[in-house]
């Protein structure tokens, strides 16, 4: 929800209800079962059950072919209804690993074959089970955050950027824009919003100070969605537009409903993956993140299983 962005743990409580709801209204729905067949068997969870879904977001404009869509934003999310407590981790976009499409990339290529492609790579590499994917265009994500009437929070860290892409604003996909957004109190529109969560330059400590952002912005969607209700179905359904999709169904959806009246932030985990669980490197001509699996995998296995 990228998201996302793509996105976020909050965001499954209050804003994943509502817009799943008017997904299923609009058919924008794919089945994770019937996208990764070569992946171990989907099993039920009990109703009331703890759960975990993929969050995903990519750039989606027309400099993008529709088969080849990166993933900007890609967050595990663990739900467990009987505590009210969720976690969200970020993985970077840069990780290096074997993806399930062939060979071994950064973990943003991951979704060329499709969300079960972007599953099977997640659930193979940090050895967890997903029971659900929610994929988010950052259009559909921008639309959503100006029909909730933008999003407040306060930033700790200013974003700075002489290079970033303009492709929403403007009706040049190619285009470059300078955007500052200074620390303090701030009310976002969906616009802002994408500057704030989408910059990678000038912030020193890249690609995880935005995993941070973009979980940041998914928590202040939370604060404005748990206040939608089913009237404001169609307006919800009318800014995704076909810009998200899910494999959630709409009697899976109404189990979250009780969830989303009594989740407290202070029961939301945020991880990021900051070093020792990872480090920076060249790979040939590429930056990278390359993950230590030894850190890593456990922290997963205790958060997520």
């Amino acid at each position: 929800m990228g998201f996302v962005l793509s996105g976020a743990a909050g965001a499954v409580a209050y804003f994943l209800p509502v817009a799943t709801a008017a997904l299923g209204s609009t058919g924008q729905t794919a089945g994770l079962h019937d996208t990764r067949a070569d992946a171990q068997e989907v099993v039920a969870r009990p109703p009331g059950g703890a759960f975990t879904v993929l969050l995903l977001g990519s750039d989606d404009d027309a400099k993008f072919d529709a088969g080849h869509l990166l993933t900007q934003s890609m967050i595990l999310v663990r739900v467990v209804p009987q505590t009210r407590r969720v976690t969200m981790l970020s993985i970077p976009r840069d990780l290096y690993v074997p993806v399930s499409t062939g060979g071994t990339a950064k973990i943003d290529t991951a979704f060329y074959g499709g969300p079960g492609a972007a599953v099977r790579t997640v659930e193979r590499d940090f050895h967890v089970h997903v029971d659900h994917f929610v994929w988010v265009g950052l259009r559909g994500l921008v639309n959503l955050i100006d029909v909730l009437g933008g999003v407040d929070l306060i930033t700790t860290n200013p974003v700075v950027d002489d290079f970033y892409p303009a492709d929403l604003a403007g009706g040049n996909p190619y285009a470059y824009a300078r955007v500052a957004v200074m620390p303090g109190a701030q009310h976002l529109n969906g616009l802002r919003a994408m500057e704030y969560v989408r910059s990678r330059h000038g912030d020193l400590r890249e690609d995880f100070g935005r995993s941070e952002r973009q979980q940041q912005v998914l928590l202040a969607l939370r604060t404005k969605a748990h206040r939608l209700g089913l009237t404001d179905l169609p307006a919800v359904a009318s800014a995704l537009g076909g810009e998200l999709k899910t494999d959630m169904s709409l009697t899976e959806v109404a189990d979250l409903f009780p969830l989303a009246g009594g989740l407290s932030i202070d029961n939301v985990k945020r991880v990021v993956l900051l070093p020792p669980y990872t480090r920076s490197a060249m790979v040939g001509d590429q930056d990278v993140v390359l993950p230590d699996w030894s850190l890593i995998r456990p922290l997963v296995a205790e958060s997520f299983s």
